[in-house]
């Protein structure tokens, strides 16, 4: 089967490119932008060697950060009249801290048919080699890059448990690090994950106040592309039973009460996170709950 639909209908794709390794481009991605009629590239100069290494000659129209408000309508009358366009990043998958958002969104509102075409990612690609719980995680993004900005942003996340997933700039590890360990606890763990799928790629692990030696010490470590992964914040006591109490009443509730309904009530009699309690229930309880649920 090829990717090519009938005429008639404009398509969307959303189309996931390597982020270091050419290896990884999926043959998949290569017949899509190969049929496509045109391709939104971040950076078209970027992806003219990429496409080239694979013999794909569809013509690109650059759509970044700084045009994709604007061109986003053009685009999405081309579909509708029948063409099919392909949305690539620089690397990695569009939308995830690239430029995207504005396209798919009026894409969708217009009717448009919007295919992923998955692959490479750097957040899915560090979590699976970090040693750091992944079954919850949250993804920040880029910090903000001033300081200020950046501290009371990292200060509204201190007492997440989650796994917490940054991109950063090299330049910039260092005070970022540096932030983390004030705020977060130097001993708090992470893990440093950088030049992903590309030769020199390196996973540091340590705390904190370890990563920040380590990287301050080797300028080697403040090159290339990072992602940054933060152990979650250990649960307190008050958490710890605040969780307890919502099972038991999760418990009593679910014998009267449809699942969906007992957990929001739990969580709110308890004072816990639905989101959360119900994500406590399915690791302990396996399957059971999330079938009860849908």
């Amino acid at each position: 089967m090829t990717a090519r639909q009938p005429q008639s209908s404009g398509l969307l794709y959303v189309v996931a490119t390597p982020i270091g390794n050419l290896r990884d481009m999926t043959p998949r991605a290569v017949e899509v932008l190969q049929q496509v009629d045109c391709i939104a590239a971040e950076d078209t100069r970027h992806s003219a060697p990429l496409l080239q290494h694979f013999q794909i000659t569809t013509p690109m129209v650059a759509y970044h950060e700084h045009n994709e408000r604007d061109l986003a309508p053009s685009l999405v009358k081309r579909m509708l009249a029948g063409e099919q366009i392909a949305l690539i990043s620089d690397a990695g998958t569009p939308l995830l801290s690239d430029p995207g958002f504005h396209l798919v969104c009026a894409a969708q509102k217009g009717g448009i048919v919007i295919v992923p075409i998955p692959g490479a990612n750097a957040v899915a690609c560090a979590l699976s080699a970090c040693g750091l719980p992944c079954d919850r995680f949250v993804f920040e993004g880029f910090l903000p890059a001033k300081s200020a900005a950046r501290q009371t942003h990292l200060a509204s996340l201190r007492d997440d448990d989650r796994t917490l997933v940054f991109y950063e700039s090299p330049h910039r590890i260092v005070e970022t690090l540096a932030d983390l360990a004030t705020l977060f606890g130097g001993e708090r763990r992470a893990v440093l994950g950088r030049e992903l799928t590309k030769l020199h790629e390196t996973f540091l692990h340590d705390t904190h106040d370890g990563l920040l030696a380590r990287v301050k010490a080797d300028a080697n470590q403040r090159r290339g592309e990072c992602t940054l992964i933060v152990e979650g914040a250990p649960k307190t006591t008050e958490q710890t039973q605040r969780e307890v109490r919502a099972k038991e009443i999760f418990a009593i509730l679910a014998k009267e009460l449809p699942a969906s309904r007992a957990v929001a009530l739990a969580a709110e009699i308890a004072g816990t996170r639905k989101n959360a309690l119900y994500a406590l229930l399915i690791g302990e309880e396996g399957k059971a709950y999330e079938t009860s649920m849908t």
